[in-house]
């Protein structure tokens, strides 16, 4: 992949959330609208600038998988895959 986020920006790759349950419901398309939606961490930035000229660490970094709100990221295509590029702070949440 042939980018690297600015500042305190992430690039995550979306996972699709399962579409039936595990007893093998089938869910409609309109379940998982409003959701926060997950994703693999890709690439992070350097960290977002503070006024002393220091750099805030990055609490995530490539590999982590997280929750992020459904309307925040800025989508992305390189090549033939889609990215998803979000600000650390637009993040909910690193699942383990």
């Amino acid at each position: 992949m042939n980018i690297k986020p600015l500042g305190d920006r992430v690039v995550l790759e979306q996972i699709s959330p399962e579409e039936t349950t595990k007893s093998g419901i089938i869910l409609p398309g309109t379940v998982e609208k409003e959701k926060p939606e997950q994703g693999k961490v890709v690439a992070v930035g350097a960290g977002r600038l503070l006024k002393d000229g220091t750099r805030a660490k990055m609490e995530v970094r490539a590999g982590d998988k997280v929750l992020f709100s459904r309307y925040s990221p800025t989508e992305v295509k390189i090549g033939a895959k889609e990215y998803l590029v979000v600000k650390e702070e637009d993040l909910l949440a690193i699942l383990k």
